[in-house]
């Protein structure tokens, strides 16, 4: 009797293990490791790092968020691609000492981990897609060991003056809770930042990336030899019956026109202007057009490797 129970169970704990090695099991090769710290967090594959990729979330997004909405992680890691997902956030525009810092950064986690800084590309949603397009501005200008190969936004709000202006609007059609709330938000704190653009027009060139009515892309001119990638979903429809906008009111516009102005700039069409149709959900399933889901991953990440 004692045998029995003793084969018993041998053969159940021989079950258990057949083909399911433990986690801890030193024969199972990881294929990532992260490092996490206050200013990011870097999921890097464990073999050959072929490129990096920085992301910069929307106002507040975290690291944490930015994973949430934007899953790329595994199929960068993958196709050897580093992600680093920047808690910097609630910024719409850099000023000096946040480029001076953030470049202070980015330098130190590319060096202190051991990556190429070869062929990096950042890029981000929303505000993050503004502090992409400065900060790469920037490193290129200042000639720092961080060299973006490209950069790329998500329906970003490039043209300030004009966010400040459609605030206007909005507040004044009082038709959306959360459209009012933002925008009496953004007025207050351009009012203290800027002043009022009748008067202060150069407060805003200097911080902006882009302001359409005055043909002003100097915040950008050292991008000429990037790769740049522009996303946004123009579902016209979907902000009418929301927040009763014109087409005119959208990011989507802005950045339509940067994208002409910046490859009239530049003399060649590096600069892509991708426009999708029905991609804009949020992790919680809600629909939305100002969302991360229309970025196509896999797309993405070819982009990327593209010589």
């Amino acid at each position: 009797m004692i045998i029995r129970i003793l084969i018993l169970n041998l053969l159940i704990l021989t079950s258990c293990t057949d083909g399911n090695p433990k986690i801890n099991d030193p024969s199972i090769e990881k294929k990532e490791s992260k490092i996490v710290n206050e200013n990011y967090e870097l999921i890097k594959p464990t073999s050959k790092i072929n490129s990096v990729l920085i992301l910069f979330g929307g106002f507040p997004e975290s690291a944490r968020d930015i994973r949430r909405e934007f899953q790329i992680e595994e199929i960068a890691i993958k196709n050897g691609i580093a992600v680093m997902l920047m808690n910097f956030n609630r910024k719409l525009w850099l000023e000096e000492n946040d480029k001076n810092w953030l470049a202070r950064t980015l330098e130190e986690s590319i060096n202190s981990n051991s990556i190429s800084t070869k062929n990096i590309f950042i890029g981000g949603f929303s505000s993050g897609g503004n502090v992409s397009l400065l900060i790469a501005n920037h490193l290129i200008k200042i000639n720092s060991l961080v060299k973006p190969k490209g950069v790329f936004v998500v329906d970003s709000p490039v043209d300030l003056l004009e966010l400040y202006l459609c605030s206007k609007r909005n507040v004044k059609r009082n038709f959306s809770e959360t459209s009012v709330v933002e925008s009496k938000r953004t007025i207050s704190s351009f009012d203290e930042y800027f002043g009022n653009p009748e008067d202060n027009i150069d407060r805003y060139k200097l911080f902006s990336p882009f302001i359409y009515s005055q043909n002003w892309i100097e915040n950008l001119k050292f991008l000429k030899n990037l790769r740049v990638r522009i996303y946004t979903e123009p579902d016209t429809k979907w902000w009418k019956e929301n927040r009763m906008n014109e087409y005119e009111d959208l990011n989507a516009f802005y950045l339509k026109k940067m994208a002409q102005q910046l490859n009239e700039e530049f003399g060649h069409s590096n600069v892509e202007l991708i426009e999708t149709k029905n991609k804009g959900k949020r992790a919680n399933g809600f629909r939305h057009p100002h969302s991360w889901s229309i970025v196509n991953k896999e797309n993405l990440v070819n982009w990327i490797l593209k010589d």
